[in-house]
Parts: structure tokens; sequence; C-alpha cells
């Protein structure tokens, strides 16, 4: 078992920034992968960004790059997204998830375990 818990959501300026992050906890995390993901009202839920735990490889939905970064901090079992220059379509609840290496980092299916979600609210 893996629990994901977020933080660090909440509301912004369009233009402005912010840097979520996800705690991770229960089994080894080695053989893991670690991904966002954003479901914006009346949306599907749309992948943003993943990094692969032991390595550090990271992959961005081609939306996001050059405005998100993802990372993660072995010691602290915590993995980050930071957000600039966030538009008002970057409003969404973003997801923390979990799964093996091996999958498809952008599927939804790829990911076994979910964090509750935070609220991103990006004003114009």
């Amino acid at each position: 078992q893996v629990q994901l818990i977020e933080s660090g959501g909440g509301l912004v300026q369009a233009g402005g920034s912010l840097r979520l992050s996800c705690a991770a906890s229960g089994r080894t995390f080695f053989t893991l992968r670690m991904g966002w993901f954003r479901q914006a009202p009346g949306k599907e839920r749309e992948f943003v960004a993943a990094v692969s735990w032991n390595a550090g490889y990271t992959y961005y939905a081609d939306s996001m790059k050059g405005r998100f970064t993802i990372s993660r901090d072995k010691a602290k079992s915590t993995v980050y997204l930071q957000m600039n220059s966030l538009k008002s379509e970057d409003t969404a609840v973003y997801y923390c998830a979990c799964g093996p290496s091996s999958s498809v980092y952008s599927e939804i299916g790829s990911y076994e375990y979910w964090g509750q979600g935070t609220q991103v609210t990006v004003s114009s």
C-alpha cells in the first residue's frame, strides 16, 4: 500500500507560481514512477508530468513543458510540481499518483495509487 497526500494548492493570479507537494508513505518506491494529473470541471483527468523515483527521469505533457517542473526528494519521500506562468486554464484539481515504472507514464491506468487531490485556482 502507498499513501499519497498532496498539498500546496490555492488561489493565485495569472502569471503567478505555485509549488505542489506530494508526501508518500508506505512501501518502497524504488521501482515506482510518480505522476501528477489534473482534472478541470467538466473535463477528463489529464496527464501533467511524471518522474521515475529511482533514476529521476522526467516526463511532461507538451502543454506543460517549460512552465511546470516535476522533482522528487528521496530523503523526504516527496514529489513536487513547480508551476510557473500560471494561466486560467490551469485551474483544476491536481492529483498525485504512483505506479510501476515499467508502465506508460501518461496513462491514468498505469497508476495504482492516488492522492485526494488539491485545488488550484488561477484568476485572470
